[in-house]
């Protein structure tokens, strides 16, 4: 800190004060009555600047908290009613994250479902629980454009898997049709992040290569794969395809198309995907989303809804044995499908849900009905320093 006394031809004294520290000055004019005012403040200003130092000197500024662990994830039960037979189905998926400074997390999410059905002359509905681990990872963000992540992780292949999957985000229950095709999780390494193309596009990557897995829930194939997106900003669209090369057994390829629009005016959102792979088939899904919010009536109740429909289509693929079709949760025949539901948010964390569905198989035709509710939590693992 350095203070330097200087004399102009008026014979006024001013005095100039230079903090290296903060950039801060102190000017004050100790001849004219009339800079008092701003003699105060520059004082104000002074202990202001010092109350902060001494903050960080002690470690009580706003900025130095530190992030803590988060358990969240979503849970919800549900009533299916499919071709005439009824299912019940409780889901609990909680995530975990834990942040390690300011480069690291390792984040982890698991998935409990229920599917209890009532047996031909029984009285009570009984069946499994399915448990899986959807990922188990580590990330390191290298840089604003880069993050590793190593473990288990949700397979980039379209948007739904990583993004709609969840039963709170998901605007209708039932998965697509496509929805094994290229999906899943992978146990390996991947590079992602996303970087501005220019100033209408902003582009969305990731890279990943999964390794060979038969260890119980941690099963994966070996293959290599990568998504790549672009963003417009000013329209709200992105569009991006995903590749996938599998390095084992008969090395199938798959390759998928997506596509996202918001508009700025309307609380619409539509979104599709198309998906094909040589052995499990091809097709498409087209949904949009509509939030009630702009209805004139009833406004109070509306704007807590929104109602959506999807059509689809699935084209069979070269899977020899039906028992491998349903496997991989595919329909084991040429399929169209039209769905349409509303989802009310009764409040911020609890959504009610309902759909009708019609399937057109050359087998046969059949309705599928969903109703149920879905819960999102999220509590911290501790307080922030």
């Amino acid at each position: 800190m350095t203070f330097v006394i200087l004399r102009s031809d008026h014979q006024q004294h001013r005095i100039k004060g230079n903090l290296a520290t903060g950039g801060v000055c102190l000017h004050v004019d100790l001849m004219r009555r009339e800079t008092r005012q701003g003699l105060q403040s520059c004082i104000r200003g002074l202990l202001i600047f010092v109350l902060g130092a001494l903050q960080v000197v002690f470690g009580q500024a706003p900025n130095a908290e530190k992030p803590v662990p988060i358990f969240t994830g979503s849970a919800g039960f549900f009533t299916n009613v499919n071709a005439g037979e009824t299912q019940l189905v409780p889901i609990v998926s909680p995530v975990l994250l834990v942040p390690l400074g300011e480069r690291w997390l390792i984040e982890s999410r698991g998935e409990f479902e229920g599917e209890f059905e009532k047996p031909q002359g029984g009285s009570s509905f009984g069946g499994k629980v399915h448990k899986e681990v959807d990922y188990l990872q580590v990330d390191y963000i290298a840089n604003p454009y880069v993050t590793v992540t190593a473990g288990r992780f949700l397979t980039p292949f379209g948007i739904y898997n990583e993004r709609l999957y969840p039963i709170w985000i998901r605007s209708l229950q039932p998965t697509p049709l496509i929805f094994p095709i290229g999906s899943g999780s992978s146990d390996g390494f991947m590079l992602r992040g996303g970087l501005p193309a220019n100033a209408r596009i902003n582009l969305n990557y990731a890279i990943y290569f999964s390794a060979l897995s038969t260890v119980n829930k941690f099963e994966s194939d070996r293959m290599v794969g990568g998504r790549i997106g672009f963003f417009l900003p000013g329209s709200r669209i992105e569009m991006g395809a995903s590749l996938q090369q599998l390095l084992q057994e008969q090395r199938q390829s798959a390759a998928g198309f997506h596509f996202a629009w918001q508009p700025a005016k309307t609380p619409l959102t539509l979104r599709s995907e198309y998906a094909w792979s040589g052995e499990k088939g091809s097709g498409y899904w087209i949904e949009a989303v509509y939030r009630l919010s702009q209805i004139p009536r009833w406004q109070q109740v509306l704007r807590h809804a929104e109602v959506v429909g999807r059509t689809q289509q699935f084209f069979a693929g070269s899977i020899a044995e039906e028992d491998e079709a349903a496997a991989y949760g595919l329909s084991e025949v040429n399929a169209k499908q039209a769905d349409f539901g509303a989802n009310y948010y009764l409040r911020d964390g609890v959504k009610a849900t309902a759909s009708y569905g019609r399937r057109f198989t050359p087998e046969g035709n059949f309705n599928l009905w969903t109703v149920g509710i879905a819960y999102r939590f999220a509590f911290p693992l501790g307080k922030g320093q």
